[in-house]
This record gives C-alpha cells, structure tokens and sequence, in this order.
C-alpha cells in the first residue's frame, strides 16, 4: 500500500473533530480554502451512500509563495489536503505528506525548494500532533 500522509485517530464525531482540527491547521499558520463534503457530494450526485467523509483544502500563505516562487507551476500540487474521515471508534485525520507531494517535481525545482518540503512536513505533524 502506498503511503501519502501522515494520520492519526481521534476520539469523536467529524462534527466534534472538525473544529479542533481547523484551530491547529491555525495554531501553524494555515488556513482552510476548500471543503468538500464527500457523503454529500456523493449522495446529491450519484445517490449512493458514502460515510462521513470530508476533504479540507489548506493553505499556509508563506509556504505557498516559497514553493510558487521556486516554480508557479507547483499550483497544480497545492493546496495541502486533510482529509477527515469517520470510523467506529473516532475520526482518522490524514493529512498529505509534502515530501512524497514535491518528490515528482524536477531536480532544478527541488534544488530551488531545498528544505520547503520537509519545513512543511514538520508544521503539518505539528498539527496532528496538537490533536489530543
């Protein structure tokens, strides 16, 4: 299986997590642009049944201008996606690595990023870290 984030489980509903996850995706200096309500979505469009499942698009402005500034094509790998998603025993918060993220672009953009990925990484653990 291949890994593309970094999770870990919380206790409670998506409803109870949601917030305290926005408030430490803050706490880091990102903020959220997008939701997608997936068992939403999913219901209005195609009427199938999905769990509780949502898609947080976050940004941290100063990351973002480092990174588009290195090469503006990299707009296409923003912004850092959450995703929250209801299990049995609580809510599993999954965030995308940005190592494994920025590891397709070419080797003149990583030269020029050197350290941004793992700057990056190390907020967002930070954040999953905040999550008791």
């Amino acid at each position: 299986m291949a890994i593309y984030g970094m999770s870990k489980m919380v206790s409670g509903t998506l409803e109870e997590v949601k917030p305290r996850v926005v408030e430490a995706l803050k706490t880091q200096g990102f903020g959220v642009l997008t939701e997608i309500d997936v068992q939403k979505i999913l219901k209005q469009k195609i009427d199938v049944d999905f769990k509780p499942y949502q898609i947080l698009g976050a940004c941290n402005p100063s990351f973002a201008y480092r990174a588009l500034s290195a090469d503006d094509k990299l707009g296409l790998l923003l912004p850092c996606n959450v995703v929250l998603k209801q299990e049995s025993d609580g809510v599993l918060v999954s965030i995308q690595d940005p190592e494994v993220m920025f590891s397709v672009v070419d080797e003149k953009t990583k030269a020029s990023m050197l350290g941004i990925p793992q700057e990056v990484k190390r907020s967002l653990l930070s954040v999953l870290d905040a999550l008791k």
